[in-house]
């Protein structure tokens, strides 16, 4: 099985938007450079940051997301996200009607059964799991092996946290750090129990 990953861009006060789930300057990191980060022009990094992420992007298989992000982003159309291969949705309700059931996306009740099904769809792959309510409860029951954080140096004061409405202590080792213009890329293995 690949690694289970829980990652965003976030402010240094710990969230990944405001209050309407705008994340305001949390992602001109990825405008802000001169390096492509993908194939659509759009995205420019600085180097160290590319090689950073570059590599990360590409081993991911399968992303793991709330159907509040799914459905703000109007199902990203049917295409996964940054080359994803498939989106699993952790959502109570069904796709949407008139969703083409071709699409690489499935909808799965319960965190477990969401994290189990992205698994087994990235193989030895990274399964993604989004930050906020949904990457809070897949840290809460135990099936995060990493953290990964876009710090960036802004604070938003409130909004939606990285890690939702986690209220539990959990013990990461220490970070392996990258710094990029305007962000800082910080990585920790989760701790397991002995």
């Amino acid at each position: 099985m690949g690694t289970v990953v829980l990652y965003a861009s976030v402010s240094v006060d710990g969230f990944i938007a405001d209050e309407n789930d705008d994340p305001g300057p949390l992602f001109d990191w990825l405008t802000g450079g001169d390096v492509p980060l993908d194939d659509s022009g759009v995205l420019k990094v600085s180097q160290a940051s590319h090689d950073y992420v570059r590599a990360y992007w590409d081993r991911i298989g399968v992303t793991v997301a709330g159907r509040h992000v799914f459905d703000m982003t109007d199902g990203w159309d049917g295409i996964p996200p940054s080359g994803v291969d498939h989106v699993v949705v952790v959502t109570h309700r069904p796709a949407p009607d008139g969703w083409n059931p071709e699409a690489p996306f499935s909808f799965v009740d319960g965190i477990e059964a969401a994290v189990a099904e992205a698994q087994e769809l990235a193989g030895d792959r990274i399964v993604e799991v989004a930050a906020g309510e949904v990457g809070g409860q897949a840290l809460a029951a135990g099936l995060i092996d990493e953290v990964r954080m876009d710090v960036v140096p802004v604070v938003l004061g409130s909004g939606k946290r990285y890690f939702g409405s986690l209220d539990a202590q959990h013990l990461l080792e220490d970070a392996e750090i990258v710094q990029g213009d305007r962000v800082l890329h910080l990585r920790y293995r989760v701790r397991r129990p002995s």
